[in-house]
């Protein structure tokens, strides 16, 4: 009787230790995936690097923590134009922090690959945070409004029912940029950091960026556009954007209703 009643306690005992090998081989498994995911990604962007530096660089990928990059939680891809002349238009790939309920910090980078170059920042706070900026800080920010509504400003691969609801709650937001890159000209950081704005009436972006950007990233912005249609319209600050609009900015509007007509 005593033989036969230990026996099962030796299966159990047996296939629990079973179980707990087989996770820790899983796990171990698993680790060496990411780690080896990560090597690789050193290795190529190291590539051409003297010897010493790609060993740098593969040690530091294994061993330290980068927290505030593991803090990234949103990627947006957009588009900026320079401050003084919009007729300059660059991608923007944005990776942000939310660092406070009202405050998001992001770096710009010119695409998503992990040789991209890293081309500017931007501050994204509230419509209540903005309002109470100093008067003269004001036109350096740029309102969401139009992106949004748009279908411009996208978060590539995730739900759209999921990017939808964070962009109702972005539309209402300002952001300030710069950029520390002009890309468009130069293949160095040359000069000193450019104050950069968004788009805020139809008829203002290049569209045949915007195509390749869709076509690249498989999108469509008038897509996006039409499924954002009843995402309520906030009223801009007349502040933002560089302040009050210019009188030929009118000239940019294309035959058809604007968003700005929505307001």
């Amino acid at each position: 009787m005593h033989h036969r009643t230990s026996t099962p306690c030796h299966h159990a005992s047996h296939s629990t230790r079973g179980f707990g090998t087989g996770l820790l081989a899983g796990a171990a498994a698993a680790t060496a995936f990411f780690l080896g995911r990560r090597l690789n990604r050193a290795r190529k962007v190291s590539s051409g690097h003297p010897l010493k530096h790609q060993v740098l660089d593969a040690a530091s990928q294994v061993m330290q923590r980068k927290y505030p990059m593991e803090a990234m939680s949103t990627y947006l891809n957009g588009f900026h134009h320079y401050a003084d002349d919009m007729g300059r238009q660059v991608e923007a790939s944005h990776f942000c922090i939310h660092l406070e309920h009202d405050l998001h910090q992001c770096v710009i980078f010119d695409s998503n690959r992990s040789d991209a170059r890293l081309i500017g920042i931007e501050y994204i706070i509230s419509a209540e945070r903005y309002e109470r900026l100093p008067e003269e800080e004001k036109p350096l920010w740029h309102s969401h409004h139009y992106e949004v509504k748009s279908g411009i400003l996208v978060a590539p691969g995730i739900p759209e029912l999921a990017e939808r609801s964070y962009f109702e709650d972005l539309v209402t937001t300002y952001g300030k940029t710069f950029h520390t890159w002009q890309i468009d000209r130069d293949d160095f950081p040359y000069g000193i950091p450019q104050l950069m704005m968004a788009f805020t009436r139809d008829g203002q972006i290049d569209e045949e960026l915007m195509k390749r950007r869709d076509d690249r990233l498989g999108i469509s912005t008038e897509e996006r556009r039409r499924k954002r249609a009843d995402i309520a319209m906030p009223k801009v600050s007349p502040k933002a954007n560089g302040g009050p609009t210019p009188p030929d900015s009118e000239s940019h509007q294309p035959p058809h209703e604007s968003l700005d007509d929505q307001r």
